[in-house]
């Protein structure tokens, strides 16, 4: 196996697939990068067994082959050679000696017959989306997702694919977040999954590379085919990342999200995450909450803790109803607001012990569930 190749393609080629590989592997293979050589480029392919990815890199292919070497140690060497021009040679046992301008490194690696194989998906459902839509929608609702081991099926996104919508739900049972687009979707590619917090986590990092993005998915497993642009990094035409999915039944998110409008107020977001952020800056973690109290055209943000003090944060509003206050978690109210690109959100709430409802014109909403007022 030999190839010549450029530094900094191989260098962002290793760090597209570094990701998946965890800090302590299982088994040593897992902890080694898949190198195949194919025309006029080679492959690179990690996986932690739950999760997989693979990119192509342009490469001039001198002797077919492949091998796996340690990912972190040679995206190490790699970053660091002092020439642009690199030549690689695998061609005794399991070492790989590689090569540019006056540095010269032999590393022992482990046969590629050892590495797991990636997923056929050929046979899966499908559907294809803009890469920019589908981050946004992650953007959405990632941040609600559960870190609650016991509660295993709500760490990840679910996504539901039917009747012409495509819906992301992300919940940790104190907030619940939800975002749908239309997406034409043929009766045979329909279907729910549970992505995983970690898989949504390296989608975020990957999309916006290309355009566009083709899911396959089945009851045990996803993957995500992210198309690449034609650009100075090395890649070739797309990144492949595989994952399993959560097993279980994802809770009826339905039932949570109310269905009457009581008082709804138009918001600035910036200026009330502005707000709450201020007012935020006196919390502790005893006494965790603002307090909103709504009057005609004034809402007021204020909290307070034994610790620190007090703060106030007035804002005018178009309200012309009754008087109303309630308290959240500042973190609940700030993440949403964070994630939005929209200027302007819609606050439902009813009473102080009744959740509060973000929601914007495109096919969002955020439920979030109130801190008791002493």
């Amino acid at each position: 196996m030999k190839f010549k190749i450029n530094r900094d393609h191989f260098s962002n080629g290793l760090t597209q697939v570094l990701n998946v590989v965890g800090s302590k592997a299982a088994i040593p293979i897992l902890s080694n990068v898949l190198i195949d050589t194919g025309k006029n480029e080679i492959s690179l392919s990690t996986t932690n067994l739950d999760l997989g990815i693979r990119c192509k890199i342009k490469a001039n292919i001198n002797e077919s082959g492949s091998i796996t070497l340690p990912v972190k140690r040679l995206a190490g060497i790699v970053r660091e050679l002092p020439n642009v021009d690199v030549s690689f040679d695998a061609s005794v046992g399991y070492q790989a000696k590689i090569t540019s301008g006056g540095s010269q490194f032999k590393i022992m690696g482990i046969g590629a017959e050892e590495f797991p194989n990636l997923p056929d998906t050929s046979e899966d459902k499908s559907f294809t989306i803009e890469q920019s839509e589908l981050a946004t929608m992650l953007c959405n609702v990632a941040y609600a997702q559960s870190n609650d081991e016991t509660r295993y099926v709500l760490n990840g996104v679910y996504l539901n694919f039917k009747d012409g919508k495509l819906t992301f739900v992300a919940t940790d049972g104190r907030r619940l977040s939800l975002a749908k687009t239309d997406l034409e979707i043929k009766a045979a590619s329909t279907g729910a999954i549970i992505l995983p917090a970690k898989t949504v986590g390296e989608l975020l990092r990957l999309l916006g590379k290309g355009d566009k993005l083709t899911t396959t998915f089945n009851e045990q497993r996803a993957s995500f085919k992210i198309e690449t642009n034609k650009d100075n990094s090395g890649l070739s035409d797309s990144i492949h990342l595989f994952s399993k999915v959560v097993e279980g039944t994802y809770p009826n998110y339905q039932q949570v999200i109310p269905k009457e409008t009581h008082q709804r107020i138009k918001l600035e977001r910036e200026l009330f995450l502005q707000c709450v952020h201020r007012a935020a800056l006196v919390t502790s973690e005893r006494s965790n909450s603002v307090k909103i109290k709504i009057s005609v055209n004034l809402l007021e943000i204020t909290a307070s803790s034994p610790d620190f003090g007090e703060s106030q944060e007035l804002m005018a509003i178009p309200y012309s109803g009754p008087d109303l206050q309630v308290a959240f978690n500042p973190q609940f109210l700030m993440d949403p607001l964070r994630a939005l690109k929209k200027d302007d959100v819609f606050f439902e709430v009813k009473d102080e012990v009744s959740p509060g409802v973000f929601k914007t014109l495109e096919n969002f909403v955020c439920v979030i569930m109130p801190v008791r007022l002493s």
